[in-house]
């Protein structure tokens, strides 16, 4: 798997004040895997295609980047 990182992290606060840093769309699979809460939409789905498809080379990281950020405004987390 390449390991992308996008041009601006993006740091999501996540239970109890605890902020994830996310570097890039591997960072971003991971949290969406094991952190994401339960609301889990349409844009979750999405961001998680896209960040797949920025690993392969098929979309630019800063694609995938916009996506996720669209999923985690889709499930009310805080962003810094």
């Amino acid at each position: 798997m390449r390991h992308i990182k996008w041009s601006n992290p993006i740091e999501i606060g996540f239970a109890q004040d605890t902020f994830q840093v996310v570097t890039g769309p591997s960072e971003a699979l991971n949290c969406m895997a094991n952190l994401w809460p339960d609301r889990r939409g349409p844009l979750y789905v999405a961001a998680r295609s896209l960040c797949r498809a920025a690993i392969d080379g098929r979309k630019s990281a800063e694609e995938a980047r916009e996506m996720f950020i669209s999923a985690t405004r889709e499930a009310h987390l805080k962003m810094h």
